[in-house]
């Protein structure tokens, strides 16, 4: 009987994952209260590495399961309590409303989306300046727009472009089959040469676009959550946070856009594939056959998606209302006035989110218990302790390292909280505070996009549906951001060493 009960639970645990992965999250289950009753901050430190590893499996379990056993397992044994983890959910409500409603709000502009940026890949030939204009643009948005938001555009737009050469493909591999079977070791293998080429193409783009959100974001108050906080701490507005980063974002900005097109130019990091002749065919193909389709009721629904597209980009520029409400306001105008009143219509937009949503407050709790542990607490005092002349340089290590491996909003809430007290406590004065604030901002910013753990948006990325398409992996993902990561970072220090 026990035997059999176990074998049941070895085979449905975690699913269709792999043997030896469920093997490990037992370990890791069993090991963590052992090392908790030893050194809770030896644990905390190892729940965080686990976390990461549940993060770089993602392609073969969901990391909400495994996370998520992790975090309530450090909930029992008392790594952090529930009201800690209720406490960080809360001061993240907003992210969680932008994920639930502004994601599905994306989804129903789908069309309008695919229809533009279709044009945009058939008539631009240079891969380099393609890339430079998905930074670019993703970058310009991120600045006024979410980093969140524009992710989620991204994907869209990935996923509709697969979703056409799919079809397509799959279409003409039929017509094959049906036909002669002389050549189907052939066939076979150009088609899965002409899909690995187009994956790679797509990573690409998306990789390039993603970096442009950390860009953008960084620049202005309303690009990154962190920004608004550490803003409203040193009492900026919107033109006075934009010059006082602007010696650093501004270079960033431009070295981080070079790094687009001289990646596609060297072809290294993965970077360089060009959409195959096949392909642009195939999309062509789809664009003239949707124009010829093209009926009344077709363009009225792309003229309000437009309209609605505008209301949207207004509204969040100016700060309307938070962006989960706005995303929310945007669900019911295109749902109302392109007739998509059905509920399971309806429906199908929260099932891209709703996951990652879950995960988001998984990873809350982990960050609790950096926040209960006092994870961050020695690094923080050791860089108070340097020299003055130091400190914004070191401050900008210390965020964009530990930004690396958590959310990097925590990050930035944590030490402009640190450097508040110092300013009130007469431990630092106002032209310190805001050389360190500036270097809180930018390190938790630039040096995060490293890893998917710092930035949501890169996170929302890595779980996505269109993640296992173009196969990207978290590996994949840091070997692709480690070139950015490098010349942001330099780029960074160097600035903040010239005007600090």
């Amino acid at each position: 009987m026990i035997t059999t009960l176990s074998r049941a639970f070895t085979d449905n645990f975690l699913g269709h994952s792999a043997t030896w992965y469920k093997q490990m999250i037992i370990a890791f289950l069993v090991i963590n209260p052992i090392v908790f009753a030893i050194n809770p901050f030896v644990a905390g430190w190892l729940l965080i590495v686990e976390f990461i590893i549940t993060l770089a499996m993602a392609l073969k379990c969901y990391p909400l399961q495994p996370g998520g056993l992790l975090a309530i397992e450090a909930i029992v044994i008392g790594m952090a309590s529930p009201e800690a983890v209720y406490l960080e959910t809360i001061a993240n409500f907003e992210v969680i409303l932008l994920l639930m409603f502004m994601v599905a709000g994306i989804y129903f502009m789908r069309d309008l989306l695919l229809f533009i940026f279709t044009k945009i890949l058939l008539s631009i030939k240079s891969k380099a300046l393609l890339s430079f204009l998905f930074s670019i643009t993703a970058a310009f948005l991120s600045a006024f727009l979410d980093a969140l938001t524009v992710t989620a555009v991204l994907i869209s737009v990935a996923i509709g472009f697969f979703s056409v050469y799919h079809r397509v493909a799959s279409g003409k591999q039929f017509q094959n089959d049906s036909h002669d079977h002389s050549d189907d070791n052939e066939v076979t293998h150009d088609r899965r040469a002409e899909l690995d080429q187009f994956r790679s193409f797509l990573r690409s783009l998306i990789m390039h676009g993603a970096v442009g959100t950390a860009l953008g974001g960084v620049c202005t108050l309303v690009g990154e959550p962190q920004n608004l906080l550490i803003a409203e701490r040193a009492g900026w507005n919107f033109m006075e946070f934009f010059w006082r980063m602007a010696p650093v974002t501004i270079p960033v900005l431009i070295a981080g856009l070079a790094t687009s097109v001289f990646l596609e130019k060297v072809r290294w990091f993965e970077y360089g594939a060009t959409l195959p002749e096949t392909v642009a065919q195939t999309l062509s193909d789809f664009n003239d056959e949707q124009e010829a389709k093209r009926n009344h009721k077709m363009n009225a629904t792309l003229i309000v998606q437009a309209i609605v597209g505008l209301v949207l980009i207004f509204s969040l520029a100016f700060h309307v209302a938070s962006v989960g409400l706005v995303g929310l306001m945007v669900i019911v105008l295109l749902t109302a006035f392109n007739g998509v009143i059905e509920e399971h219509r309806i429906g199908h937009a929260f099932e891209e989110a709703l996951p990652f949503t879950a995960l988001l407050v998984v990873f809350f709790a982990i960050v609790a218990v950096i926040h209960e542990q006092h994870l961050f607490t020695p690094v923080i005092n050791q860089v108070l302790a340097m020299d003055r002349d130091l400190q914004p340089i070191m401050f900008f290590i210390a965020n964009g390292v530990l930004s690396m491996i958590s959310d990097n909003v925590f990050v930035a809430t944590v030490y402009i909280d640190e450097v508040t007290s110092a300013l009130k406590n007469g431990v630092i004065d106002r032209e310190q505070f805001d050389m360190l604030a500036v270097a809180i901002n930018t390190g938790t910013n630039l040096p995060s996009v490293a890893t998917p753990n710092g930035q949501a948006a890169f996170l929302f990325l890595l779980t996505s549906a269109l993640a296992p398409l173009i196969r990207l992996s978290y590996v994949k993902m840091l070997w692709m951001a480690l070139p950015y990561t490098l010349v942001l970072s330099i780029v960074g220090m160097i600035a903040i060493s010239l005007a600090y």
